[in-house]
């Protein structure tokens, strides 16, 4: 049982800047592609970030809404995945789940955190 935990969500005033982190006791983190998602209110959940395992040379790609305000990545030491979210817009609001797999989207899910961007 691979078990991926999401921290760092919460509420922020639009502008603003939130670092959400993914980790996990079971498995290294490094070993495979990391994705970020997130599913808002009414809405399908999508894929908006992810990184490549240590054999992808660390390539990243973004979801066209994030691009240029979102940054992944990786801490091996710490066995994490940052999702550096920089000039918040309200329509960020939604919960946002660390995905992990030998490739992206993967079998393994966390259980979300929520980003409210709100004034």
């Amino acid at each position: 049982q691979v078990n991926l935990v999401e921290s760092g969500g919460g509420l922020v005033q639009p502008g603003g800047s939130l670092t959400l982190s993914c980790t996990a006791s079971e498995i290294l983190l490094e070993d495979y592609a990391i994705g970020w998602f997130r599913q808002g209110p009414g809405k399908e959940r999508e894929g908006i970030s992810c990184i490549s395992d240590s054999n992808g040379n660390g390539r990243t790609d973004y979801a066209h809404s994030v691009k240029g305000r979102f940054t992944i990545s990786r801490d091996n030491a710490k066995n994490t995945v940052a999702l550096q979210m920089n000039s918040l817009k309200p329509e960020d609001t939604a919960v946002y789940f660390c995905n992990a797999g030998a490739r992206y989207p993967g079998a393994y899910w966390g259980q979300g955190t929520q980003v409210t961007v709100s004034s």
